[in-house]
């Protein structure tokens, strides 16, 4: 993510976007799915992990933590979890290979660029050890906008999203739906999927 706009919403309301998440993330049955795939002190990333709501959920879990965020507000506040190792990172930024046992992608690639999602999801599949567990959720849509509060945000299609997984060489094996109200106000619908490296 480097939309100006979209890093300095965030910045600004980051507390804010803390107290909405410390209890939805910890609540979330796709995150007790991908702990529940992973052993005991395997390493995981949280991209664009916000507050660190979900990572330090993994940490308390017995897992091995990083996570990356390209907001410094959002960063300092990841970092307060014990056994959370947090870093500021923007999504193109992630690279290496064979580094991270799972990849929790949730609501974050949302503000990749479209023209920049099949780089990243190539890297993070180069990311993962071989059959690694990764886990991605975005909004559902045909376009890129900003919502109210001026986030920018691409939106996909499940058969784009799906596309998008399959040529960075993933393997889907389990698909959600929904319908959410965001730290905008407004329901969207999304789509999570599950899959593999």
């Amino acid at each position: 993510m480097s939309d100006p706009e979209t890093l300095r919403v965030y910045a600004e309301k980051s507390a804010d976007y803390a107290n909405r998440t410390d209890t939805y993330n910890t609540s979330d049955p796709r995150l007790a799915a991908f702990i529940a795939d992973l052993d005991t002190g395997a390493h995981v990333l949280d991209l664009g992990c916000g507050p660190g709501a979900s990572a330090a959920a993994m940490a308390r879990a017995g897992l091995r933590v990083t996570a990356t965020d390209a907001v410094a507000q959002m960063v300092r506040l990841a970092a307060r979890h014990p056994g959370v190792i947090a870093r500021l990172a923007r999504f193109d930024e992630i690279d290496g290979v064979n580094i991270y046992d799972g990849i929790w992608a949730n609501f974050s690639l949302l503000h990749a660029e479209r023209t920049a999602l099949p780089a990243i999801l190539s890297a993070l599949h180069r990311a993962l050890v071989p059959k690694g567990r990764f886990h991605i959720a975005m909004k559902l849509g045909d376009s890129s906008k900003r919502d109210t509060i001026g986030r920018l945000y691409t939106y996909v299609t499940e058969d784009e999203l799906r596309a998008l997984l399959s040529d960075a060489g993933f393997s889907i094996v389990k698909k959600d739906t929904g319908r959410d109200k965001g730290l905008d106000g407004t329901y969207a619908d999304w789509i999570a999927l599950a899959a593999y490296g």
